[in-house]
């Protein structure tokens, strides 16, 4: 991992980590498709703007609008419609451990349709990341309430994982390096904010607001941090390191998040949620540390 990535992989980290919490508070009045639409509307804007002030192209190929109309439902409808209804019955940080385990359809379709080969070395990083991931898992299930509840929201959790993924694998394929990146991100952002809508309108009604200042702000941090900038950073490491190495941001995402947790919601650090985040970073050196380069031959 070069210093570039290393810097791009950190910044997906530090804005993800935060994003649960605020999630959790966009529930409180407006249905959860409403605020996606929003969030989307915002991010897409916000992205199409900055490349205007930079002079970067904002048009696509006409060719390329079906793939950005899917890989926009893909990642910005069904995945975000998913995550933001598993938090109505699970805790905030439930939806990003189980995003932790993203890497594992991920590295499934790239083999299956890219072709990208699987090391060793990343399988066993891998297996390390699932266990730790797993005690994680094992440590916010223990918390009391409705088992019936819990079993919903992970649903909506593992279907959110799988849309996420195959975004993630379209993101690296050939067709997604036919159009300008960040300009086609915008414009994936503005379609998924209208199939939002449309989906809002047929789910809630009309639309929707909550007139509490921390909405605003959380809608304007979700849009501009966490969707433009976060997404432009996240998929350009999906084309430089591949899709099942970037999904490794989301192995110290939910250790960051319930780290703010523990000083906003009380959260407590249980031996086995220590002992499952040790292990979890320490598949991802592994599963990221570079081959060690082969002696010239003579």
């Amino acid at each position: 991992m070069n210093g570039l990535a290393l810097f791009q992989f950190i910044a997906v980290v530090l804005i993800w980590g935060t994003t649960w919490i605020v999630i959790k508070d966009q529930l409180a009045l407006v249905h959860p498709s409403w605020s996606v639409t929003y969030r989307f509307l915002v991010g897409g804007l916000a992205l199409l703007a900055w490349c205007r002030m930079r002079g970067l192209p904002l048009r696509v190929p006409r060719a390329s609008l079906p793939f950005l109309l899917l890989f926009g439902a893909a990642q910005f409808v069904l995945n975000f419609n998913f995550v933001y209804r598993s938090e109505l019955y699970i805790p905030s940080g439930l939806p990003a451990v189980a995003f932790a385990l993203l890497m594992v359809p991920n590295a499934l379709l790239a083999w299956l349709f890219l072709a990208r080969p699987v090391t060793r070395r990343f399988l066993l990083g891998s297996a390390l990341g699932i266990a730790g991931v797993g005690m994680l898992f094992v440590q916010q299930l223990s918390h009391p309430g409705d088992r019936s509840e819990t079993l919903v929201g992970l649903a909506f959790v593992g279907a959110a994982v799988l849309s996420a993924s195959v975004a993630n694998v379209m993101q690296a394929s050939p067709a997604a390096r036919r159009f300008p990146a960040l300009a086609g991100l915008g414009w994936a952002m503005l379609m998924g904010a209208a199939l939002n809508a449309l989906v809002a309108l047929g789910l809630a009604g009309p639309p929707q607001w909550d007139a509490r200042p921390q909405y605003l702000a959380g809608l304007l941090f979700l849009g501009v941090v966490a969707s433009a900038l976060a997404f432009g950073l996240y998929f350009d490491l999906i084309r430089t390191m591949g899709p099942a190495e970037a999904a490794w941001t989301g192995v110290p995402i939910p250790i960051l998040a319930m780290a703010i947790s523990t000083l906003l919601e009380g959260y407590r650090w249980a031996p086995l949620a220590i002992a499952g985040s040790v292990m979890a970073l320490l598949g991802l050196v592994v599963a990221l540390k570079a081959p060690a380069p082969r002696p010239a031959q003579a």
